[in-house]
């Protein structure tokens, strides 16, 4: 299983970006997928997830707004949308999938993911 995440870059505060993460080897219709980031000297921290229908979605407070995550189940991927970019989004980005179904109540949690992309740096200016 891979996942391969994409779109990442260097933009100004108030800017947008658009994150793809595609997964292979196996299909997740019907998991749960994720977003976490880590920045430099900090832990990593629960981004946004995604119901398996796509239905249901989960947000960190810190993104609730800002931040829209979706998927297509047709090509096997999940999108983060970041609008309204602060510094303090700074961090590589790194999408998740899991091994099993996963209750609601550990989506933010990353030991509940088994796979994980390589990460995606996202840069935002002041």
């Amino acid at each position: 299983v891979q996942l391969q995440a994409s779109g990442g870059g260097l933009v100004q505060a108030g800017g947008s970006l658009r994150l793809s993460c595609a997964a292979s080897g196996r299909t997740f219709s019907t998991d749960a997928m994720g977003w976490f980031r880590q920045a430099p000297g900090k832990e990593r921290e629960f981004v946004a997830a995604v119901s398996g229908s796509g239905y249901s979605t989960y947000y960190a407070d810190s993104v609730k707004g800002r931040f829209t995550i979706s998927r297509d189940n047709n090509k096997n991927a999940v999108y983060l949308q970041m609008n309204s970019l602060i510094p303090d989004d700074t961090a590589v980005y790194y999408c998740a999938a899991p091994h099993a179904a996963i209750f609601s109540s550990g989506l933010r949690l990353g030991q509940s993911y088994a796979y994980w992309g390589q990460g995606t740096q996202v840069t935002v200016s002041s």
